[in-house]
């Protein structure tokens, strides 16, 4: 018999490392999918991507126009942070403060704890691995990235990407999905890479691409000349691989073509300054722009790494020690929920933050108590998820751990589990107005793509208390 908190996409799907592996007539057959050209050449029609099933009487709260996704990469200490718990471990000058019923980091976060009336903290996450590829990838694809589905699993914004398509309009030029000081992370899976992230690094000055060095002339020859030699590029003849990359010309040119699209791009060096003066800081001040901009994007996820805190978690004198992390994020994460709580919405009397889904996670937490050997901790599981706007109700606290941060003594939610990485998706998409429950029928499997496994189920649910 199967515990209640195992995870089903691993039972069923035996997925490395976390089951007995792959069979060799499980490799074969992931492996012969059809993840080349020749399956691809027939999804490459958008048309073909609009048959999907969802599960009837789903109600979903579409209360966000947007979302931005933070990702703190490495996985960051949630006994320090957001479900603070004191002991002789303590630092001092953590300054533990109490803001109502919630003991809160001052000398850690102080800037964000001057929103915390704007936040909501669910204090019961459980990730289903500590290994940094698997739980990053799984937080990011909601499910087992060694499954089955998981070679073909486009990114959790993809989804969103390809949703939004059917409402766009002539004024949507950016693309959908964006990914600032992201790194490599998964992409589009096997749908189209018009849905996967643009990726790019934040620059004062925008981005430098978007003008051709050698004049409009001269990229317009280069252009024509392009498309009259690699017609089958654009037809979609040689498979998904060539009209991918026809894709990303023809997005990248109509950017080139749309005045003034580089000032979303910009920031100057009081905005530097007001959010930390750091690349994360700056990746949130671009992040802002692209929502307020309201020219297609959808979901901009910020990437902040280096929270893999075995040694020294506390030592100032690293540079990269918890204090280091988290000055980072406070000052770019109160700035962001000060810019978006003041900037109107699209809807009148809505702000942008009323309209905008913040989502903080990491892919799995850190050892809870006294600090390990090396004075630092290790890889967890239970971990803490920070939401905020989009209609989430804020100043509240969903799970009560117990004195160490271990074992969660009240769930909270009607579920009454652990909330894991598929809880969060179906709570994004649930907040976006996407069906969670949505099966999609043009997957290389043949046997109909998940957005979120076993939601149809009932097995995984969005955090409606949240709301």
């Amino acid at each position: 018999m199967h515990s209640k908190f195992e995870c089903p996409t691993c039972a069923k799907a035996s997925g490395l490392p976390l089951g007995q592996g792959f069979s060799r007539r499980g490799f074969l057959k992931l492996a012969g999918t059809g993840l080349v050209a020749s399956y691809f050449s027939d999804v490459v029609d958008p048309s073909i991507l609009l048959g999907s099933t969802t599960t009837a009487a789903v109600t979903l709260q579409n209360s966000a126009r947007n979302c931005i996704f933070i990702f703190l990469s490495g996985a960051p200490s949630q006994v320090d942070m957001w479900d603070l718990k004191e002991g002789s471990w303590t630092p001092a000058d953590f300054d533990p403060t109490s803001y109502g019923e919630v003991r809160w980091p001052n000398g850690l976060l102080p800037k964000t704890g001057s929103h915390l009336q704007s936040l909501s903290i669910v204090r019961c996450g459980l990730s289903w691995v500590a290994v940094h590829p698997l739980g990053q990838a799984w937080t990011q694809l909601a499910r087992n990235p060694a499954g089955a589905t998981g070679a073909i699993a486009p990114h959790i914004g993809a989804v969103v990407a390809l949703e939004a398509q059917i409402s766009r309009t002539a004024k949507d030029v950016l693309p959908a999905f964006l990914a600032v000081n992201a790194g490599p992370i998964p992409g589009s899976g096997y749908l189209p890479a018009r849905y996967g992230p643009f990726g790019f690094v934040p620059l004062a000055e925008g981005l430098p691409t978007l003008a051709h060095p050698d004049g409009e002339a001269r990229f317009a020859r280069r252009w024509d000349l392009i498309h009259k030699l690699d017609a089958n590029r654009r037809t979609g003849a040689l498979g998904k691989i060539a009209a991918d990359l026809n894709d990303f010309f023809d997005q990248s040119k109509t950017l080139m073509d749309t005045p003034g699209i580089n000032t979303i791009f910009k920031f100057d060096d009081a905005e530097h300054a007001r959010y930390g003066a750091t690349a994360f800081g700056d990746s949130a001040i671009v992040a802002r722009n692209l929502v307020n901009a309201r020219m297609g994007v959808r979901f901009v996820q910020l990437t902040l790494s280096g929270w893999d805190h075995h040694a020294y978690i506390y030592d100032r004198k690293t540079g990269q020690s918890l204090y280091t992390k988290c000055g980072q994020l406070d000052a770019a994460f109160a700035a962001l929920l000060a810019d978006l709580g003041v900037m109107p919405g699209a809807a009148a009397g809505k702000t942008l933050l009323d309209e905008t889904l913040i989502v903080v996670v990491g892919e799995f937490g850190r050892t809870v108590g006294p600090l390990n050997g090396n004075n630092g901790r290790d890889h967890y599981l239970r971990n803490s998820i920070v939401f905020a706007g989009g209609g989430v109700r804020g100043g509240r606290i969903i799970g009560k751990t117990d004195s160490l941060g271990d074992r969660a003594l009240e769930y909270q939610w009607s579920a009454e589990r652990d909330v894991r990485p598929e809880d969060v998706t179906c709570t994004i998409y649930s907040a976006l107005g996407i069906d969670f429950t949505t099966t999609r029928h043009d997957d290389p499997l043949g046997t109909g793509f998940d957005y979120v496994p076993f939601a149809k189920d009932g097995v995984y649910r969005p955090i409606d208390e949240l709301f």
